[in-house]
C-alpha cells in the first residue's frame, strides 16, 4: 500500500534559498530510489521559513530504504546547518486500515 511522509521544516532567518536549493537537490536524488512515486513543496502562509516535503512512496520499506542511504544522510547533514529545530516527520498510509 502507498505511504506517504511529511517532512517539516523550519529554515533559519536568511536560508530559505539555501534551504530551497537543498530540497530540490534532494528531490532529484529521491526520484531516483526504487519506490519512490511523487513529492510536492508547501510552504506556511503565515510562516515562510516552515516548509513541509509530502513524498509519497510505493511501500514504507522503500522511503525506510532512502532515509537510510548514505546519500540521504549527507542532504540532511546539510539541512541542519539551515534549521531553526530538528527536522520532524510523519507517515501516514493512503487511505483507512481497518
Amino acid at each position: 500500500m502507498a505511504v506517504k511522509v511529511l517532512i517539516k521544516r523550519k529554515f533559519k532567518e536568511g536560508n530559505l534559498k539555501a534551504g530551497y536549493q537543498l530540497i530540490t537537490h534532494a528531490r532529484y536524488n529521491a526520484m531516483k530510489q526504487a519506490g519512490y512515486i511523487s513529492s510536492e513543496t508547501l510552504s506556511d502562509l503565515s510562516d515562510p521559513r516552515k516548509i513541509m516535503v509530502v513524498s509519497m512512496w510505493h511501500k514504507i520499506d522503500n522511503w525506510n530504504s532512502w532515509v537510510n542511504s548514505d546519500v540521504r544522510k549527507k542532504n540532511e547533514a546539510e539541512f541542519e546547518k539551515l534549521l531553526d529545530a530538528p527536522t520532524e516527520y510523519e507517515m501516514y498510509n493512503l487511505g483507512v486500515q481497518l
